[in-house]
């Protein structure tokens, strides 16, 4: 190992807090490029210092803050930035797009107010302004995905989604809780401190509520131990995870994240929640003839209380941890023609693209955007049952178009055939 000066030339940076020799007074470089400034260095001897684990690691020498610490590109944005931002994507909704808009943007400016420096009031230098996670509720396809992923590709940040069916308690077989969090760290290039300032979705977090309000004195392998061992990741704990995976282990070195940043997204369909509601409400939920059935499902599901959710199998400690709480309505027939042609990146759009780039034209019939849609409906799929129906009439189109067009043909996708149609002449009609 040898030093580095700040003034010699190079582009090595500590591996750790990623500062160059600009920025650092020295480097300590190690084998295959590894380095370590001295701050870090002496971070290093403070953690393991006695009586000092649980201290806060300093943090790095002042500097380009963005840069540094990784904070999240918030800049000139505001709610309503946010939402337009975010109306380019996503179709509807906009009750959660408000709600989503106002938590981020909360969210990341809370991390701006651990400076006192920013707040003048002395009665509010010692207010430290706690952390709030987000519930979605909504059937499949609704968006609840794209939701997360458009806002942490706005901010900068890193993403990383993980089904909560696979997690079990610790000690069982299946996925610990911490693997959330191991997702997010491996998304962020294995950076900590990107990773710390991240976006997660936990999704299918409704299939680990338990099936009974009475706690279970056996193990209960996807219920309650798991909501109990998610308690303090969700609320902001030092997670410790090995690097490559599986289980914890003394001779396995451990990363270590704080989660007190992270915003944690609970994604979930949450079948029965209604029935839930109406009981509360004082409605009939059994029976023929019920006037608050699908009528009245958009309304209820944006009365969702969390007493609904501990009657649903969420325990009140979790239900805490995730005090705001929005639905997502089932996608209509016209919604969900915008969402095959309107949004920046709408399917239709790609598949034009991919056409155009060997010089065809793509055209998609009114009649078979509407069929595409219905079809959706019916079977439940909502805007990811789009995709579905669109792959399928395009499988045969990308398969002879190759052979059978030149550039300047249009082709258009009728219900139930194809046409290819070259200098103002049908040429060709498909199945």
């Amino acid at each position: 190992m040898h030093y580095h000066n700040h003034n010699q030339n190079g582009k090595a940076r500590c591996s750790f807090c990623g500062c160059t020799r600009d920025i650092g007074d020295r480097l300590l470089m190690g084998p295959k490029g590894t380095a370590i400034c001295t701050t870090c260095a002496k971070n290093v001897l403070d953690m393991f210092a006695p009586n000092s684990l649980d201290q806060n690691v300093p943090q790095c020498r002042e500097g380009d803050l963005r840069k540094k610490t990784h904070m999240p590109r918030i800049g000139n944005l505001t709610p309503s930035k946010i939402k337009k931002e975010l109306d380019k994507s996503i179709i509807g909704q906009e009750e959660t797009k408000k709600v989503l808009s106002v938590a981020v943007y909360n969210h990341y400016k809370r991390l701006e107010s651990a400076s006192n420096s920013l707040v003048n009031a002395e009665d509010l230098r010692n207010v430290t302004v706690e952390k709030s996670n987000v519930i979605l509720a909504g059937p499949t396809g609704c968006g609840k995905t794209l939701f997360a992923k458009t806002l942490a590709s706005l901010l900068d940040v890193p993403f990383a989604i993980a089904d909560a069916t696979t997690l079990t308690e610790a000690g069982y077989v299946g996925e610990d809780v911490e693997n959330i969090v191991r997702y997010l760290w491996i998304n962020a290039g294995r950076d900590v401190r990107k990773a710390e300032m991240g976006i997660c979705l936990i999704d299918e977090f409704d299939k680990i509520a338990s099936k009974t309000q009475n706690v279970s004195i056996t193990r209960d392998v996807s219920g309650e131990g798991v909501q109990q061992a998610l308690l303090k990741i969700v609320e902001g704990t030092i997670c410790r995870f090995p690097a490559e995976g599986g289980r914890k282990h003394p001779d396995v070195p451990l990363v270590e994240v704080n989660t007190s940043n992270i915003l944690f997204i609970a994604g979930g369909a949450f079948v029965g929640l209604e029935d839930v509601i109406k009981k509360r409400q004082g409605q009939h939920v059994i029976g023929f003839g019920n006037d608050a059935d699908a009528k009245d499902e958009r309304s209820l599901s944006k009365d969702i209380l969390p007493e609904d959710l501990v009657q649903y199998g969420i325990i009140p400690e979790l239900v805490g941890r995730f005090p705001i709480v929005s639905s997502l309505t089932e996608l209509d027939e016209k919604q969900l023609l915008d969402v095959l042609t309107k949004p920046d990146n709408a399917i239709t759009k790609q598949y034009r693209k991919l056409m155009a780039i060997n010089g065809i034209d793509l055209r998609f019939s009114d009649e078979v955007l509407v069929e595409i849609a219905r079809n959706a409906i019916e079977r439940k799929t909502g805007a990811r049952g789009l995709r579905v129906e669109i792959e399928q009439r395009m499988t045969n189109i990308m398969f002879i178009e190759p052979d059978k067009c030149k550039t300047g043909d249009i082709i258009e996708v009728l219900k139930g055939r194809i046409r290819i149609i070259r200098g103002g002449s049908e040429i060709m009609v498909a199945a």
